[in-house]
């Protein structure tokens, strides 16, 4: 089962998404895609670090993500990605790489087996960004979201710690 869980900054996506792992009764995977570029994003890696449970296994992958989920899924086992903003960051300097590694993602999901949570901020609630690269940052990301949330049998969406959910369709 996928399930992409959307909302802004610290809405609680992450800790929902802690959550369902942990409900899951599953060995957890957590793949992580950020990248520690100076001391403050450091110190966020480690927060997060400290609040998953010690059993969790830690993969950090910051832009292979559909041949690090192809590796590691399994039927009895959850995959945690967080975040796939920041993985889409990681790639949006190259457009080809970009391109080629969504489309990769999009194509392995469906295969994968297991139980598969994807975390991203939803970006597309503000103003229209004035920068060029923040308005292709904020397009892909909503196109992606779209993409996946066609494909995701759940689709949860965090505001003030409160998860709603958008869409359910898993037996």
């Amino acid at each position: 089962m996928i399930e992409l869980i959307l909302g802004g900054a610290r809405s609680g996506k992450s800790r929902h998404a802690e959550q369902q792992a942990l409900a899951s009764g599953l060995p957890v995977t957590c793949i992580a895609t950020a990248e520690a570029l100076d001391a403050e994003m450091a110190e966020r890696i480690a927060n997060h670090q400290r609040q998953r449970p010690a059993g969790w296994q830690l993969v950090e992958e910051p832009r292979q993500l559909a041949a690090v989920l192809q590796q590691q899924a399994a039927a009895q086992r959850c995959l945690l990605v967080d975040c796939l903003t920041l993985w889409l960051s990681n790639l949006l300097d190259d457009p080809a790489q970009w391109q080629q590694q969504r489309q990769a993602l999009l194509q392995v999901l469906p295969q994968l087996p297991g139980r598969i949570l994807l975390v991203s901020n939803e970006t597309g609630l503000g103003v229209v960004p004035m920068g060029q690269l923040t308005r292709e940052f904020v397009d892909q990301a909503g196109w992606l979201h779209q993409q996946l949330a066609q494909i995701s049998q759940r689709v949860t969406f965090c505001v003030a710690g409160l998860p709603m959910i958008l869409k359910d369709s898993h037996d």
